[in-house]
């Protein structure tokens, strides 16, 4: 009798985060609960930076971020001083488990991963992520499956569009919407027999946290009781619970789970104007202050003098203007060391408004990662040890804010997710130490026979 065949589904929840899932909300999701119990779960540590570009790209190939070149949502794709450049699926070299599956033979259905757009050949079957522009381009592969995928979501909804709004009732329905309207395809896919690798993401949580962080965290400086959204979260953990229930059901009981997010959630601080900052402290020189607070463009600067400039998000981006690398460089190269180490120890002395150390983490690259592919930011800074976000603006002649540049927003990133993994003929071992986001990829491939 042969070996019965091995069927792997992986549930991604964007966002995430293991204090709601293994601890606060424990009774609210029954169905992870008792995945938690057939198996092994615990905490998964986020790459460097903790965000969804690159941590779900380095999930699905094993690379760290400086392998892969990918050190956020935008990178510099030379060293000029004009605009990052946004990361498409066509910035990853790497090969992921499902083509990794595809050389193999093995078919695999993949829905909303993040870093699939555009979308390419596998055996199988692809549904791009938020970064698709929307509906109408060619956001799934093979594209004569589009019609399906709105057919079976009655009008599918790739993310919900400016979830960083004052709107919460509008936004709260539309979590719902896109969610419920992800897991009908999930689950119709789910129940064909032909694939061997079912991998899906969920944006929802993120988009959640972002919106109604404030509403649900008694610690957050923004929380009151009683207010009216203070179930948002706990009810959406219920709902997408649900989700995953009737989705497990669909799969069948014989296959493997692995429920995985990225990164976690904390409370958002305030936010850290990074350049406002460096203005500041001499290393930044504008040609002349805006008027309004802007975003930071090269021909606001006077590159003859400027020393360093940053980028904002959840994490700040820091570059030196360093002779022979940038066209009007100003450090000298034999200086770079020593100006960066410098300039690293200062940002970790970074206090807030009432002068209280943040607590900022530095982090240089080369240390950091495996490897350096691309052009990576000079200095990572996670400001308040990413409970402050960074911002990148000037025009204000003020480093501190209690909001953000992009909109309304309660939470930033934490850097540890969640894994909850239940293999079948493995028996189940309950909580386990911290594992690493980078080893998922390898445990997809061994689950499959395949040489990581």
């Amino acid at each position: 009798m042969g070996e019965q065949r091995r069927r792997l589904l992986i549930i991604g929840l964007d966002c995430a985060e293991p204090s709601l899932v293994f601890d606060r909300l424990k009774d609210r999701v029954p169905n992870l609960t008792r995945l938690c119990g057939q198996g092994v779960s615990g905490p998964l540590r986020s790459t460097d930076p903790p965000i969804t570009m690159p941590a779900w790209i380095s999930m699905f190939t094993g690379k760290d971020p400086g392998e892969l070149g990918i050190y956020g949502f935008r990178n510099r794709g030379d060293f000029s001083y004009g605009a990052l450049s946004l990361v498409t699926s066509r910035s990853v070299e790497a090969p992921r488990v499902w083509d990794r599956l595809t050389e193999a033979g093995l078919t695999s259905y993949v829905l909303g991963v993040p870093g699939t757009y555009p979308t390419w050949p596998i055996k199988g079957r692809m549904v791009s992520s938020f970064l698709a522009p929307g509906n109408d381009s060619d956001y799934v592969y093979p594209p004569e499956l589009k019609a399906e995928v709105e057919q079976l979501a009655g009008g599918y909804i790739i993310d919900v569009e400016g979830f960083r709004t004052e709107d919460k009732r509008w936004l709260l329905e539309q979590l719902h919407l896109m969610t419920r309207k992800r897991f009908e395809v999930a689950r119709a896919w789910a129940a064909e027999p032909d694939w061997d690798l079912f991998a899906m993401v969920e944006m929802g949580p993120d988009r959640l946290h972002h919106g109604f962080w404030r509403f649900h965290d008694e610690h957050h400086r923004l929380f009151e009781p009683g207010n009216e959204f203070q179930q948002a979260i706990p009810d959406y953990y219920a709902m997408i619970d649900e989700q995953i229930g009737t989705l497990l059901e669909a799969a069948g009981p014989d296959v493997g789970v692995l429920v995985v997010s990225d990164h976690g959630a904390q409370a958002m601080e305030g936010g850290f104007r990074i350049n406002e900052w460096l203005i500041e402290q001499g290393d930044l020189v504008l040609l002349e202050e805006p008027e309004t607070p802007v975003r930071l463009t090269a021909d606001m600067v006077d590159w003859e003098v400027t020393r360093a400039w940053g980028e904002g998000g959840y994490y700040a981006r820091v570059f030196l203007n360093i002779e022979g690398r940038e066209r009007m460089g100003t450090i000298p190269i034999d200086r770079a060391d020593e100006f960066r180490a410098d300039l690293a120890g200062r940002l970790e002395q970074t206090a807030d408004e009432e002068g209280k150390p943040l607590g900022t983490r530095v982090l240089f690259p080369e240390k950091t990662y495996k490897e350096i592919n691309g052009i990576p930011p000079d200095l990572i800074a996670y400001f308040g040890d990413l409970r402050w976000r960074s911002i990148g603006e000037v025009g204000t002649g003020v480093i501190h804010t209690r909001g953000n540049d992009t909109g309304p927003d309660d939470a930033n990133h934490a850097k540890r997710g969640i894994f909850i993994e239940r293999f079948p003929d493995v028996e189940g071992g309950g909580r386990v130490e911290e594992r690493r986001l980078l080893d998922v990829a390898g445990r997809v491939l061994g689950y499959f026979g395949l040489d990581t």
